[in-house]
């Protein structure tokens, strides 16, 4: 009975575990439509525009990056301020959307 228990509690904290990141993927898609996309786009940059596609990018490169604009140790005066209002979460979120799309 103990181990039915046990394995019921796992069970759903697995579930619950799975729930929470797919939750962070949402969270990211949609913090990357408000924010990201009017320059970088979702797949490949808006037409005509100059910035680097983001879409299939190394998670860790793109929270690095993004954590580096924040704190003004990497300087570009667009990416500062957009990035400056992001949070740990926020940043986490929106690498982790744009590390899962196919370019």
């Amino acid at each position: 009975m103990q181990l039915i228990k046990h394995s019921a509690l796992l069970l759903a904290g697995l579930l619950l575990a799975g729930s929470a990141q797919a939750a962070s993927i949402y969270a990211g898609q949609a913090k990357a439509a408000a924010v990201c996309s009017q320059c970088h786009g979702i797949r490949n940059p808006s037409v005509g525009a100059p910035f680097p596609p983001l879409a299939g990018r190394d998670v860790e490169y793109l929270k690095t990056a993004l954590k580096q604009y924040r704190d003004k140790t990497r300087v570009s005066e667009i990416m500062n301020n957009i990035a400056g209002s992001l949070s740990d979460r926020d940043i986490n979120n929106i690498a982790n959307y744009y590390g899962r799309l196919k370019p």
